[in-house]
């Protein structure tokens, strides 16, 4: 008797789905957990966040090693082959998890699958990162742009309001309903978009505070670069009220050198706090023999050899 091949219509799963619950029926049709090669995902395009190879990696990285990837990360279809099936991945939630697996050697990772839109897609890997840890705010200023923007294409505009924003109020509080954050605080992140690098650099190192960074953020690259250069030859930075100036002035084109030197040299309230240390934390930088009085002494006469450095260096400007 001639042997047919077995042939698999599909039809078993289908009559099964036939007699589900709803709920069996929606377990049964979500993405399923699957092995994909390492080799076939490539990384988010401009992807917001920073993948650090720090002490956390560490953790992570020996974690994997003794379990697994234990939480799959989240794909979708870059490009399809001629059969239909994807031939390359794009990674939507996960670079942290790849990035381990890489350095462990490995070839594959488990993933879940999901056809989505480029604007679904940046919606979801934004979400997905808001949850990790001591995020940048230069990390969240592009990502909070991008979900932005991705909202604004999926909606369209919404209704115009009288605020002076960055982007629509009403966008901006649906892009922060996942951080329970206000959408005047994503419009203050987004505004970080608009510091020159060097500048949004100090903030992400809490160099520069938030609020005044968001107003240095409507200054001209200009005037932004002239700020930097007048920052580092007197090493201070701007308070919220001399930032608050100097966007008033940049309005208006007023906003020269001059006056930035001019305002930077202004005290401020900060400066006339109360600076302390602990004894532990200057003794071990002196000799066991000096006293308090001694280390007082030694640390003024610095300061006053600092600040003639300091002087020298403006004068020669």
């Amino acid at each position: 008797m001639a042997k047919f091949e077995k042939i698999d219509l599909g039809l078993k799963e289908a009559y099964e789905e036939l007699f589900m619950t709803d709920k069996g029926r929606e377990e049964f049709r979500a993405p399923k957990v699957m092995d994909i090669e390492i080799s076939k995902i490539d990384d988010f395009e401009n992807h917001p966040f920073n993948v650090k190879d720090d002490e956390e990696m560490t953790k992570l990285m020996e974690s994997i090693a003794q379990h697994g990837v234990l939480s799959p990360v989240v794909v979708r279809p870059k490009i399809y082959g001629d059969d239909g099936f994807p031939e390359r991945y794009e990674m939507i939630s996960g670079h942290r998890r790849m990035f381990a697996c890489k350095k462990l050697g490995l070839e594959k990772i488990p993933a879940i699958s999901r056809e989505l839109s480029r604007e679904e897609a940046i919606i979801t890997m934004a979400d997905s990162n808001m949850y990790r840890k001591n995020i940048l705010p230069s990390e969240k200023a592009r990502a909070y742009k991008m979900k932005m923007d991705a909202i604004k294409r999926t909606a369209g505009r919404p209704k115009n309001n009288s605020r002076p924003v960055v982007a629509n109020y009403e966008s901006a509080d649906i892009v922060g309903n996942e951080t329970n954050e206000s959408g005047r605080q994503i419009q203050r992140y987004i505004r970080l978009n608009y510091l020159i690098p060097e500048l949004l650099q100090m903030v992400d190192k809490n160099k520069i505070a938030f609020r005044p960074a968001v107003e240095l953020s409507y200054l001209t690259d200009k005037e932004q670069y002239s700020l930097l250069e007048i920052m580092e030859v007197e090493d201070c930075t701007p308070s919220l009220t001399q930032s608050q100036k100097f966007k008033e002035l940049s309005k208006t084109g007023e906003l020269t050198a001059e006056k930035l030197s001019e305002i930077m040299s202004q005290p401020k309230a900060n400066q006339k706090e109360k600076i302390s240390f602990s004894a532990d934390e200057l003794r071990q930088y002196f000799p066991k023999s000096y006293t308090d009085n001694d280390i007082k002494e030694k640390i003024i006469d610095l300061a006053a050899q600092y600040k003639a450095r300091l002087d020298r260096n403006r004068d020669a400007r």
